[in-house]
């Protein structure tokens, strides 16, 4: 079931019933830019909340020492990707668990693991590479995806770069030990309290949330079907790289865009140019930077996009080279 349907009824219905937009291109953008927003912003909303209940009740250090534990080293990296791995959604919509994250000091690298792998792969992804590319290539899909995940956020982690997070994010304070239970407040006040704390970051981030999904709704209505095909196939060896910088300004997940890699590469596109293409799609996308530049600042914002750039096109000439 998915449980954002009646966002795409309500898109469909607004942008074909109530608006009549019969121009293909405004239609296909406006319902986009409705569908993907209203998804978005009740994630942000849930997602935020959550992560303040969680904060206020649970003691979240005692995951954070589990996760930089010197006995696991290395295992904390493996489980933000498989958390990542089960997590359903788009580059945007991980963003706010990967704000939760630094909000309770999960270490810069781990939760970077996390924002990588999020996108790249999730159970309807899988399901799909199987039906469509067989049980092989999704193996070696997955595994590309969690090694970029744990080798980019490992890099990202050694660079040392906290200071490059926005202020405000590390301005909220998880709660010392004992201290939710020490306060004993009616259930009410904490709501009201954590209520608060989650709007002030959804209301830091809504602008640029509006338009990055704005930039997708666009690309994706005005973009003539073929245009990427066309300039893959005339790149030749340098296939991998192009399909990375043409896919950044795109926006989608990987559910929606396998379809896509499919078609490309029963034309004759390499599958390592195709992979590149799709995961440049879903980790790399112009919209997930614009809102990312809210939250990092641009040192970290572009060493995050350069890692996983490299990690990319790499993995895109391994499957080019294997298959």
């Amino acid at each position: 079931m998915n449980i954002f349907y009646p966002f795409e009824y309500f898109a469909r219905w607004l942008t074909y019933d109530l608006f009549h937009i019969s121009n293909i291109a405004l239609a296909g953008s406006l319902e986009f830019f409705v569908y993907d927003t209203l998804k978005i912003l009740l994630l942000i909303v849930v997602i935020t909340h959550f992560m303040s209940w969680l904060r206020y009740y649970l003691p979240i250090e005692k995951l954070r020492d589990f996760l930089v534990s010197r006995r696991f080293y290395g295992l904390d990296y493996f489980l933000a990707t498989i958390f990542g791995t089960v997590t359903p959604f788009c580059s945007c919509s991980s963003i706010p668990l990967f704000i939760g994250f630094m909000q309770a000091r999960i270490p810069l690298g781990v939760t970077f693991s996390f924002l990588i792998t999020s996108p790249l792969i999730n159970e309807v992804a899988i399901g799909l590479f199987i039906g469509l590319f067989g049980l092989k290539i999704t193996a070696i899909y997955v595994l590309a995806g969690i090694l970029i995940g744990m080798v980019g956020g490992f890099i990202l982690g050694q660079l040392k770069m906290e200071k490059y997070v926005a202020d405000f994010v590390w301005n909220i304070q998880s709660p010392k030990k004992g201290e939710a239970v020490d306060k004993k407040l009616p259930v009410g006040q904490v709501a009201k309290i954590i209520s608060q704390e989650a709007f002030g970051i959804i209301k830091k981030i809504a602008l640029y949330i509006l338009i990055g999904v704005g930039v997708g709704a666009l690309i994706h209505g005005y973009v003539p079907g073929g245009f990427f095909e066309e300039y893959l196939q005339k790149a030749g060896v340098w296939g991998v790289p192009v399909a990375v910088i043409l896919a950044v300004p795109l926006y989608s997940n990987a559910s929606g865009v396998i379809p896509i890699i499919q078609s490309l590469i029963a034309k004759g596109i390499p599958i390592g140019t195709g992979l590149a293409f799709m995961m440049a799609i879903v980790g790399l996308s112009l919209p997930e930077a614009m809102i990312l530049k809210k939250v990092l600042k641009w040192q970290l914002l572009a060493s995050f996009f350069g890692i996983v750039t490299l990690g990319i096109i790499l993995i895109g000439y391994l499957f080019n080279a294997l298959i």
